[in-house]
This record gives C-alpha cells, structure tokens and sequence, in this order.
C-alpha cells in the first residue's frame, strides 16, 4: 500500500500485533482461524466495519514504534505521527470472536459523538478521533523523561492489579487507560459480550475454537 494513499484518512483501520506472545509461545498473529490467519482476519473485520485503509502495527509486517517500550500506545502514537488521519478504529490482533458488526457500532458511536469510545471493561477495541486532547496527551507523554515514564508505567501497573476484579480484560497496560482518562470518552456494551474473549495462552486459543465451533453449529 503507497504511503501517500494513506495520508490523512478519515477513518484508519489500526490491528496492533505487536505484542511477545510469550504466554502463547507462538505468534498469535499467524494463529489459524477457520483457515485464515488472525493477522488476516483482523484486518478484514478493521475494512468491514468501515475503515478507510487498513494498517498494522508491530509484528514482522508492520510499523514500527518511534518511540520504544509504550505498548499499544508506542503504535498508536507512531501511526498518529506517520499517517495523520482524522480518526483511528484500533484492534488488538487476539480477539478470535469479533465481529465487524460490534466494531461498526463502536464506529458509529463515536463518530456521531466525536469522542473516542470502547466496549464495557475493555479498553481495546477503540474508536480514536485524533483531536486536540489526543495531540496534548502525546505531546505531554513524549516530552517527559524516561525515569518518570518508566514510574508511571510500573505504578500504573500496580493499579491494574487491584482493579483485576472489576475488569474482565487488563491487556493494553496503563498507556491506553491514561490516554481515556484525559480525554472525552463513551463506553458501549457490546451486543454479545463473547466478542471480546481474548487469547494470550494455547488453553484460552482452544476455548475460543470451541466457541467458535458451537457458533457455526448453531447457524446451520
């Protein structure tokens, strides 16, 4: 895809894939899903929903980070920085049951509202438009010294911990929470909570294909 194709979209298509695997002990982005890789089904759900183009981040194929060790955040602001769109549909590349149908409405959502919006407990999938309040944000973040963001970061972490009860999925660290809490938000339930069953370990990729296995069952 030619760069200069992807300049200034109004809605960029972002599949953060990268992540170590480390717990699942194999790339979840080549992963097989009904015979298509996860890295190839999450970009087909990002153009479905209605993503403008479609763009990865980390992984052997994607963009890299500008800036190291910020998670998701280091691909977020590094496609930001790079492409320049109006907005950003953002999803995490191990979510087996999404649906594009749950992403459009997340679209919607905060299209209509102009302010980013996720789904219930889950910080990813996320709905960015790329505003004044994300531009300080980042702007803040990245001028800070490297001491006080490793801080941040390693407190930050200790707050996920003691939230774990009330949240079903703490996978996007501190970065994306920090983000969402400085600027204009809404937050949707999902149709069917399912959709955001992540898999991190072999165990939780193989409850996902039962699930999945019981969806076509169910369609027949």
């Amino acid at each position: 895809m030619a760069v200069a194709n992807t300049l200034f979209q109004p809605c960029l298509g972002v599949v953060l894939a990268g992540g170590k695997s480390s717990r699942m002990g194999q790339d979840k982005a080549s992963l097989q899903r009904e015979k298509q890789d996860m890295l190839s089904y999450s970009m087909s759900l990002l153009k479905a929903a209605g993503s403008s183009q479609v763009l990865v981040s980390g992984g052997e194929q994607g963009i890299d980070d500008l800036v190291a060790n910020l998670g998701p955040l280091g691909g977020i602001q590094s496609i930001i920085k790079q492409f320049k769109p109006q907005a950003l549909l953002i999803l995490p590349v191990d979510l087996p049951l999404m649906t594009s149908v749950e992403l459009a409405r997340l679209k919607q959502v905060g299209e209509l509202s102009h302010q980013a919006c996720y789904f219930t407990d889950n910080y990813l999938p996320l709905y960015l438009p790329v505003n004044a309040f994300v531009e300080q944000f980042f702007q803040q973040l990245l001028t800070k010294p490297h001491s006080q963001l490793k801080s941040k970061t390693s407190f930050s972490h200790e707050q996920i911990s003691a939230d774990k009860a009330a949240s079903k999925r703490n996978l996007t660290g501190p970065s994306v929470r920090s983000l969402l809490a400085q600027i204009p938000h809404k937050v949707v339930t999902p149709k069917n909570s399912k959709c955001l069953f992540n898999t991190n370990t072999p165990e939780q990729w193989q409850q996902a294909q039962h699930l999945l296995s019981l969806q076509r069952k169910s369609h027949v």
